[in-house]
């Protein structure tokens, strides 16, 4: 997969110079919903011998739109590259979010990003905008069209008769139900990290762990205990990882996110690290001492390997 980082307008040499199956949307988190309207575009290019082009934008358009500060993702671009490109899409565009290209009018986006990157068919899924939802929706897009292209609208997906969408698996991650924002991901959710120092208290208690400051406008999953693993290196390592504010000893600290990983003994101060939420243990407890979060801590340990080993 060919990806490209572009501005509005499109220079001559980054437009396809062979005609298209065009694949819209933001995509946040590349959900079972975003895989289905993927999985068309890139079938219907293989049937017809057409290449596959993701068209998609570096930020939310609510930033843009709305102004929302601290808009917070399912998926960096990094990650949302890799997702997409096990899928099997041949060009991913990322086009800049700005100011000028948000005051585009339906027609001059249908002009530019869609006939202009010779689609001879346009993918998207039932509630893909291109501007105000009134007047430029898949319902009013063969208005704009002038017949260039064949327009294709995935259905709405469901998983237990609702919708999947990003908006509802924030919620989930948000509210402890990890293992249920899982399933309707379609793959174990993940953030991306640099290890800093901490305190270090845990490796007084005889639980060493990594802190870990997670990539800028990742979201965190909510305060509690989870079963994870961690990619250090080249390697994934079982491990547990707490989400929460030290509160047993009054600490300061805000969030922290503190991996203690299993049968591992490696200084990893200022690497790169991947962590995958699996499965939510419990929330966050205050202890009278530290006794009693050694304790509760060890059962963690025994619960998240059960977890990990006896499936």
């Amino acid at each position: 997969m060919k990806t490209l980082h572009v501005t509005h307008p499109l220079k001559d040499y980054e437009i396809p110079t062979e005609n298209t199956v065009l694949i819209m949307g933001f995509f946040d988190g590349v959900h079972l919903g975003h895989q289905k309207v993927i999985k068309t575009g890139v079938d219907l290019a293989h049937e017809h011998n057409l290449k596959s082009v993701l068209f998609t934008f570096d930020r939310s358009p609510r930033v843009v739109y709305q102004k929302e500060q601290n808009f917070k993702y399912l998926s960096s671009e990094a990650r949302k590259q890799e997702l997409i490109a096990q899928l099997g899409v041949d060009y991913l565009y990322f086009i800049e979010f700005t100011e000028e290209f948000s005051k585009l009018s339906p027609q001059e986006f249908v002009d530019d990003y869609m006939i202009g990157l010779h689609a001879k068919y346009v993918v998207a899924g039932f509630d893909y905008t291109y501007g105000k939802r009134d007047i430029a929706n898949m319902e009013t897009l063969p208005n704009y069209s002038h017949d260039e292209f064949k327009i294709i609208t995935v259905p709405k997906q469901t998983f237990d008769q609702e919708k999947i969408g990003s908006t509802s698996i924030k919620e989930l991650i948000e509210n402890n139900q990890i293992d249920e924002a899982n399933e309707l991901l379609g793959y174990t959710y993940q953030n991306s990290g640099i290890v800093i120092h901490g305190l270090q208290r845990g490796r007084t208690l005889g639980f060493p762990t990594a802190n870990l400051a997670v990539g800028k406008g990742e979201l965190i999953p909510s305060i509690g205990v989870y079963v994870t693993k961690i990619l250090v290196g080249d390697k994934w390592y079982d491990s547990m990882t707490s989400v929460g504010y030290n509160v047993t000893f009054s600490e300061n600290t805000g969030v922290t996110v503190e991996c203690n990983i299993f049968d591992f003994d490696q200084d990893i101060y200022g690497q790169d690290v991947k962590i995958e939420w699996l499965h939510y243990l419990r929330g966050e407890v205050k202890f009278d001492g530290a006794q009693g979060l050694v304790d509760q801590l060890k059962l963690d340990r025994e619960n998240s390997k059960s977890f990990l080993y006896d499936k």
